[in-house]
């Protein structure tokens, strides 16, 4: 019995995280979920003005998951292969490196 109430804790709370993909804006404790942040953490973001977020009423936050997605892409690092690409077009482009 105790197995079957563990296995039915363990689908809501599935079900529960899957709605943290489907809505477009989270509250804070959402956004802590999907960006695997703690809460400490998220409020030192926001209190920097590091992240992107909402103050209807100046006290609660809320999040639109399409920035925070924006967000957490921002500052790619390139591939090897990319660098070593640009830097082929950089030479060729200068005259250094005749092909």
């Amino acid at each position: 019995m105790d197995e079957i109430i563990e296995r039915l804790e363990n689908l809501q709370r599935l079900i529960e995280s899957q709605g943290i993909y489907t809505k477009e804006v989270l509250n804070f404790n959402e956004a802590c979920q999907y960006l695997e942040l703690s809460q400490s953490h998220l409020y030192k973001l926001t209190s920097a003005g590091s992240i992107p977020h909402y103050k209807p009423n100046g006290k609660k936050l809320y999040f639109k998951r399409s920035e925070l997605e924006s967000w957490l892409l921002r500052n790619r690092n390139s591939t090897q292969e990319e660098i070593d690409q640009r830097a082929a077009d950089y030479l060729i482009k200068k005259g250094r490196v005749k092909l």
